[in-house]
C-alpha cells in the first residue's frame, strides 16, 4: 500500500485512516527477542537509529555524548547507535512526517514535548503499557509531574520523559543591585521597565533571541494565557486575539521602542543570548533553564548571576484578569518515543532505560544543565539554590494543549516573528504590517486544527 506525503499533510492531525494504513503495510513490526523483561537485549550487529535535536550552545559536548553513549550502548547490547539530529521545529515537524508516511526511519525519537502531541496523533508510535514500561525501569522511578506531556490521558502514554527544561530567567544580580533594583520583575510591564533602567551604553537591560528557531512562539503563548487566552480553546484556535498582539507587540516593542536590547539580537539564536548574559553585556537573559548553567559557569557572571521565576502577569496589567493562568513556563522539556515500525523495538526501549537511568541523568545535567525526569536523580538536586527556582517553575508549568494540530499552531506562533525580523531590523514594527501575519497564522492553525478535530 502506498501512502503519499501529500494525502498525510492533508489529513495530519485527525490520523486515525492514517493509523490504520499503516497497521495494513505492517506498522507492528517483531520486538528484538527480549519478551517485555528489563533484563539483557543482544544487539549483536544489529544498528539502532536514534534522532535527537542539536544543542548549539554545546557542540562539542554533544558530540562527545553521542560518542560516549553510544560506546556504552555497544558494551550493554552488542548493538550500534546511529545518531540523526534535526535543528528547528520546522525540521522536527517534517522528520515526523516524512518517516510516518514511509513507515521507516529513527527508531528512537527525541522530541520536544509540544510535539508529542502531534506524534500521538499520527498512531504511529508504540503505546507504553506494562510490558514497556518494565523494560524502562518502571513509571515509578520518574517524576510524575514530567509524564504530563507524555499522552492523553494516564492510559494513553507515548512518550518517555528524558530531560525536563522548565523556563526561568537569569539576572546579574551585581547589575540589578548598581540599578537599585533589589528584585527581579514580577509582571512583564515591570520587566520592560527594568530593561529601559538597566541599558546605558554597550550594555543593555535584556538579552533576546529573536531568532531562535524555539524561543519566540514561548513568549506570546506564555503572556497570551496568562491574560485568559488558551491559544486552542476547543474547536477555536485564538491566534487572533487581542493578548496575541499585545504579546507580540510587548516583546518587539523591548527592542523597537525601548531600545533595552542590542540591536544585532535580531539575528540572535539562544545561544547568542547566553553569549551575551554571560560576557557581562546583559542584565536580564529571560526563556532560559538550568541548560545555561555550565556556560555562565565558564564565564565572568559565574558566581554573579541568579535564575527567578519569568513574570506571570501579562502586558499592560498589574494582576492577572478573571481566567488568566498562573503560568510560569510551559511544560517543557524532551520525550522520547519508539517508531511502530521499528524492527528493534526491545533495543530501543533497552536504550531509553539506559539513558533515563538515574547515573546517565546525573550526568546529563551535569554536562548540559537539563534537570532530570528520573525521580532520584531530581531529587539531588532540591538542595541546590541556584537551581530552586526551575524546580519551582516546574510546578508552576502549564501544558500546551493536548492537541495533533499544536505542532502547525507552535510553527504558525513562531513564522509570525520570522516574518517580522526584516522590520525589526529596519528598527519598527507597525500594527499595520503585522495583524497580516496574525490573520494569516490564525488561518494556518484553524485549519491544522479543523483537520485534526
Amino acid at each position: 500500500m502506498e501512502i503519499t506525503r501529500k494525502n498525510f499533510l492533508v489529513s495530519v492531525g485527525g490520523l486515525g485512516a492514517l493509523s490504520l494504513a499503516l497497521a495494513a503495510c505492517g506498522g507492528k513490526s517483531e520486538t528484538s527477542g527480549s519478551g517485555g523483561t528489563p533484563g539483557k537485549v543482544d544487539g549483536t550487529g544489529k544498528t539502532l537509529t536514534v534522532l535527537f535535536n542539536t544543542k548549539p550552545q554545546y557542540p562539542d559536548e554533544q558530540k562527545a555524548w553521542f560518542a560516549q553513549t553510544a560506546a556504552d550502548f555497544k558494551t550493554l547490547t552488542g548493538a550500534t547507535v546511529q545518531w540523526e539530529t534535526f535543528a528547528t521545529a520546522n525540521d522536527e515537524m517534517t522528520r515526523i512526517q516524512t518517516s510516518v508516511v514511509a513507515g521507516t526511519g529513527p527508531d528512537v525519537y527525541g522530541l520536544g514535548t509540544t510535539f508529542t502531541p502531534t506524534a500521538y496523533a499520527t498512531g504511529a508510535f508504540v503505546k507504553l503499557g506494562d510490558t514497556e514500561w518494565a523494560q524502562l525501569g518502571g513509571k515509578d522511578k520518574f517524576v510524575p509531574a514530567t509524564l504530563g506531556i507524555s499522552g492523553p490521558d494516564k492510559d494513553n502514554l507515548i512518550g518517555v520523559p528524558f530531560v525536563s527544561r522548565p523556563f526561568v530567567m537569569a539576572y546579574n544580580t551585581e547589575l540589578l543591585q548598581a540599578a537599585g533594583i533589589d528584585k527581579p520583575a514580577t509582571t512583564w510591564d515591570e520587566f520592560a521597565a527594568h530593561g529601559k533602567k538597566l541599558t546605558s551604553g554597550d550594555q543593555y537591560g535584556l538579552a533576546i533571541a529573536y531568532k531562535d528557531n524555539f524561543d519566540p512562539w514561548k513568549f506570546v503563548w506564555g503572556m497570551s494565557i496568562q491574560a485568559g487566552n488558551p491559544i486552542i480553546d476547543g474547536k477555536k484556535v485564538r491566534i487572533d486575539d487581542p493578548t496575541v498582539i499585545k504579546a507580540y507587540e510587548s516583546y518587539f516593542g523591548w527592542l523597537t521602542k525601548d531600545k533595552s536590547v542590542d540591536p544585532a539580537s535580531v539575528g540572535w539564536g539562544n545561544a547568542q543570548a547566553v553569549a551575551a548574559f554571560a560576557a557581562g553585556k546583559a542584565a536580564y537573559l529571560p526563556m532560559t533553564s538550568p541548560l545555561s548553567i555550565p556556560t555562565l559557569d565558564k564565564s565572568v557572571v559565574k558566581g554573579k548571576y541568579q535564575y527567578a521565576l519569568l513574570p506571570m502577569i501579562p502586558p499592560g496589567a498589574t494582576a492577572r484578569p478573571s481566567g488568566g493562568v498562573e503560568a510560569a513556563s510551559i511544560l517543557s522539556g524532551d520525550n522520547l518515543v519508539v517508531a511502530d515500525y521499528s524492527a528493534n523495538k526491545d533495543l530501543a526501549f533497552a536504550f531509553i532505560k539506559m539513558i533515563t537511568d538515574a547515573p546517565a541523568q546525573a550526568n546529563y545535567y551535569k554536562i548540559f544543565g537539563e534537570i532530570p525526569t528520573n525521580a532520584e536523580a531530581a531529587k539531588a538536586l532540591s538542595s541546590d539554590p541556584l537551581v530552586a527556582p526551575a524546580l519551582a517553575a516546574a510546578a508552576k508549568s502549564v501544558a500546551t494543549p493536548f492537541s495533533g494540530a499544536w505542532g502547525d499552531v507552535q510553527l504558525a506562533l513562531t513564522n509570525t516573528a520570522v516574518q517580522t525580523i526584516p522590520d525589526l531590523a529596519a528598527g519598527s514594527v507597525s500594527e499595520s504590517a503585522l495583524k497580516p501575519r496574525i490573520t494569516d497564522a490564525q488561518s494556518k492553525a484553524q485549519a491544522a486544527l479543523d483537520r485534526a478535530k
